[in-house]
């Protein structure tokens, strides 16, 4: 089990927190200073089953300068997907966190206890 965090991040210190409660083996990813690359990106996106826009954080400063709500230059399908992982990839703080890769190969958003214990349970 692998969970990407933010140390400043209040919900990762409670993922963290309940996994050491349990006793969960797992990874730490501070993916701020060990980015993902690309591909990294587009492997935890299969895994959670979710696209780039999905677990990205638009109200950061950097999705404010890149527009990234702007639908046009930004599209939320196919044709925009690869535009979106390499502005995750370039700009790390947009990835949602934590994101907690789970044993079975799936992976979870671990921003609540519930989505936490999913991962642990899989």
């Amino acid at each position: 089990m692998e969970i990407w965090i933010n140390p400043a991040c209040s919900k990762c210190r409670s993922a963290l927190s309940l996994l050491d409660e349990e006793g969960v083996t797992y990874t730490v990813r501070r993916y701020l200073e060990d980015v993902p690359s690309p591909d990294e990106i587009r492997a935890v996106l299969d895994r959670l089953g979710l696209e780039p826009w999905d677990i990205t954080r638009t109200q950061e400063a950097a999705a404010k300068e890149l527009d990234l709500k702007d639908r046009v230059r930004w599209p939320r399908d196919a044709s925009g997907r690869e535009a979106w992982i390499e502005a995750l990839a370039a700009h790390p703080k947009l990835i949602q966190r934590p994101i907690i890769t789970a044993a079975d190969g799936t992976a979870v958003m671990g921003r609540s206890e519930e989505a936490v214990r999913d991962a642990m349970s899989r």
